[in-house]
This record gives C-alpha cells, sequence and structure tokens, in this order.
C-alpha cells in the first residue's frame, strides 16, 4: 500500500515540500525550506517524527531547510557530488537508503543542476512513486540556466537524457516534482502539483519532443527571467546556511532610530497594500506587498542579503510572516519595524509621500509602463505601452514625462512605481487593476504579440 504524502505547498515560490508518513511514527521530507513550520505542523498532527530531509539538488530559489531538520535529529540525504560542507549521508546513482519497509533510491538525474537526483520510493520491489524536484515536472522540465548560461545547452541535453530515463519507469509510478505552478525554475501555469509516468508521457511536451534537438530548443525557448537572488543561493546551500534567529519578532525603531538606519545603509521596505502605500509612505522606501510572493520581489529588488532590512507595516499583517518570508531566501539582515507605523513617521514630521492610484478606464495607453513578465506582456497589452519587467526596473532608462505603472492587479505596479519615486520620477501614478480590466472598460482589444 502507498505511504501517505503531504504535500506542503509554498505558493509564493510555486514549490512542494513533500512529507512521507513511513508508517512506523517517522517521516521523510523532502526538499523543505528553511520556514519549517508548515512541515512540523503536518508532522505534528501525524503524530510524526522527521526521521530522514532529503534534497533533490542545491536550491537557488530558497534556502534549505534540510539542514535545520538535521539539527532536530533527522539523516540528512543528499547528492555526494554535491560536495556539501556540512554532514550528511552522500548518496550517488542507485544507492538505496532502507527506510524501514520502504526504500529509497538515488537516481542521477543531472540537467537543473549537475548534481542533481531523483529519488525512487519502492514498497519492497513494487515502485510506488519517484521525488522529481527540478528534473520531470508537471507538463515541463526545470530550466537549465541558472548554473552558467553558457551551460544552458550543453544541461538542456542532460536534462534530455534525465527525463527519458525517468520515462521508463513504469506508467502507474507517481511523479512528485519540487518545482511546480509560479515557480521562476519554469513550471507552465496552472500546473498541477503532482502526475504520473503515464501521464507525463502522454500529456507533457517536452517527452514529445522528436529528439534530442527539438527538446533543446523547446526547453531553452521557454525560459524567462528569474529574479537575482538565485545566483546567489546554490553557494549558500552547498556551504550550510546558519541556523535562523531564535526570536521571529521585528524590533519596535523610533522614527530617529529608523533615519539612523537609513543613513547607515537599511532599507526601508513597506509591506503595506497599495492602497495604503498610495495614502502615504515613507519617499523612498520599496513598496513590496506581504502576499505569498513577498519573498520573490524582496530578493530581486534588494540584491544584497546583507542589507539590513527596516518594515513598515499596518497592525494587521502578522510580523511573523514577514520574517520568515525574508528568512526563507537568506535575508536575515531584519533591523526591525516603524514603531507606531506611517502615523508615527507624520506625527515627527518627516516628510510623506504620496502616488495617485488611478482606475484602468481613466488611462492614456502612452503613459502606461506595464511591468509585468515579457511572457503576460506578449500574451495582450494596452496599445502602445511600454513594456518593462519589474525586475529589469533599477537599470532601466527611462525617459522623463509622466508614468502610469500597471500590471495584473496593482501589486507589482505599485513597486514599481516605489521604484522609480527611487530613481527621482515624480509624476506618477498607478492602475488599479490589469489589461483586461482596461479592455472590458474601455471596449478596445487589446494587442497580442505573435
Amino acid at each position: 500500500m502507498a505511504p501517505e504524502l503531504v504535500p506542503v505547498v509554498d505558493d509564493g515560490l510555486g514549490n512542494t515540500t513533500w512529507v512521507v508518513d513511513l508508517g512506523d511514527g517517522r517521516a521523510l521530507v523532502v526538499d523543505a525550506t528553511r520556514d519549517l513550520r508548515p512541515v512540523y505542523a503536518a508532522a505534528r498532527k501525524r503524530g510524526l517524527t522527521v526521521a530522514y530531509a532529503a534534497d533533490t539538488h542545491l536550491h537557488a530559489d530558497f534556502v534549505t531547510g534540510a539542514v535545520d531538520l538535521a539539527r532536530e535529529g533527522a539523516q540528512l540525504l543528499a547528492s555526494a557530488a554535491g560536495e556539501r560542507a556540512y554532514g550528511h549521508r552522500g548518496l550517488r546513482e542507485g544507492d538505496d537508503v532502507d527506510l524501514g519497509g520502504l526504500t529509497l533510491r538515488a537516481m542521477a538525474t543531472p540537467g537543473h543542476t549537475d548534481e542533481h537526483l531523483a529519488y525512487l520510493l519502492a514498497d519492497g520491489d513494487e515502485p510506488v512513486g519517484v521525488f522529481t524536484g527540478g528534473s520531470l515536472i508537471v507538463g515541463a522540465a526545470a530550466r537549465t540556466d541558472l548554473l552558467d548560461p553558457d551551460r544552458a545547452q550543453d544541461l538542456a541535453r542532460a536534462q534530455f537524457a534525465s527525463l527519458r530515463r525517468l520515462a521508463t519507469l513504469p506508467n502507474d509510478v507517481q511523479v512528485w516534482p519540487t518545482h511546480g505552478a509560479g515557480s521562476f525554475c519554469s513550471a507552465p501555469p496552472g500546473a498541477a502539483r503532482s502526475s504520473t509516468i503515464g501521464r507525463e508521457k502522454a500529456t507533457n511536451p517536452l517527452l514529445a519532443a522528436a529528439d534530442e534537438e527539438a527538446f533543446v530548443a523547446a526547453l531553452l525557448g521557454s525560459l524567462g527571467t528569474y529574479p537575482t537572488y538565485f545566483r546567489q543561493l546554490p553557494e549558500v546551500n552547498r556551504r550550510g546556511p546558519a541556523p535562523p534567529p531564535a526570536d521571529t519578532t521585528l524590533t519596535p525603531l523610533t522614527v530617529d532610530q529608523v533615519l539612523v538606519a537609513r543613513s547607515a545603509g537599511a532599507e526601508v521596505v513597506d509591506v503595506r497594500t497599495p492602497a495604503a502605500y498610495s495614502a502615504g509612505h515613507v519617499r523612498g522606501s520599496l513598496a513590496n506587498t506581504l502576499r505569498p510572493v513577498f519573498a520573490t520581489w524582496l530578493g530581486w529588488l534588494v540584491p544584497d542579503p546583507g542589507t539590513p532590512l527596516v518594515f513598515v507595516r499596518d497592525a494587521d499583517q502578522d510580523p511573523e510572516e514577514i520574517v520568515w518570508q525574508a528568512r526563507k531566501i537568506g535575508y536575515d539582515r531584519l533591523a526591525g519595524e516603524l514603531a507606531g507605523g506611517m502615523a508615527a513617521w507624520a506625527a515627527a514630521g518627516q516628510p510623506v509621500a504620496t502616488v495617485p492610484l488611478v482606475e484602468p478606464d481613466q488611462v492614456d495607453p502612452a503613459r502606461v509602463l506595464d511591468v509585468r513578465q515579457e511572457s503576460e506582456y506578449d500574451g495582450g497589452h494596452l496599445p502602445g505601452a511600454r513594456h518593462v519587467e519589474l525586475g529589469a526596473l533599477p537599470v532601466a532608462d527611462l525617459p522623463d514625462g509622466p508614468v502610469v505603472t500597471m500590471c495584473g492587479h496593482g501589486e507589482r505596479a505599485t513597486t514599481a512605481a516605489s521604484v522609480l519615486e527611487r530613481a527621482g520620477h515624480r509624476d506618477l501614478a498607478v492602475v488599479v487593476g490589469g489589461p483586461e480590466d482596461w479592455a472590458r472598460g474601455s471596449g478596445r482589444p487589446l494587442t497580442v504579440e505573435s
């Protein structure tokens, strides 16, 4: 009988951590992030102790939680080829791990990374499922350009061989990938979190590629941009992250303390809603609404993880969530939060900046700056709108003049306005809504790039 699996989904990163009930009060955890709160909650609910923590590869999009699970007594399993600088059981092709009734077998599946392993879970001689990490994912395969863009093609060829190998498993074998919908490691939108070998053989376009050349062209042709912090974390995960600080609160800072921190290089990050930011904010602060994708944009727009961070939040926003969102991508220098929020800032006589919010039907398309990803923009945008992805905006050379930022709903557009404000632009506005809202309100069609 197949073991019970609990998917712990991080919607913001687009990833799944798998918690496996081994049937004897112990659990295996695969590809845990540093935010272990939901993993521990899933284990407690089932009366489980985490006995094994496995990583499929050196992750680029989050700090591994396997090291912290090992500090709590779990045996850490990972590729021997990863040359991790901390205690672990290094596995190579064909190595088996006896889980007590179940067996975990290492399968070398390079492509997404050089040292990538998939783990085949078997009950006796019967394969049950395979943890595919960033090799075979639902409807696709993970990107191969993270290690070095110049190696993307060679790694795509390795990915081709890895997927073809996985496809030789029986059709009823479950596929449990790490990367899923929303992952910048390349999963198609709306992808399910799990599948089967048979279903992937029938529906995954990369497995349907006629040959290796067609596979490589299709995979590399699907790649978009990715957050800049992805370049830092593989080495962090190879060396081994430090234990996270025990304190999960944000230190209250007076206005004067915030001013001192800013003068020393701290970044002020405003995590409130677009409406709250619009009504009044600290000039030069980075707007990044607290939501599932908060960590992604924090890491993309604050490139140095050593930058001290000061947060501005509303009273109903959870400071612990801010802390863990930052920590799971390795941002530990959390200086604190503005005590009393913007009311305290204004009461101290500090300048309060504003930016107007506008409805889609009030927009002149010629002034619109669309900051969505290229694939989103190509799928439909206002005629004549300029396009710069949000991640590229800090280094973009934009002419002076009125700018109205737009995304799909308003959060990224608000962040974009804050980035432009920091660069000296002043005639700014933010669209509440997206291109589809404009099309409905105006009765005009969107421009679609062929």
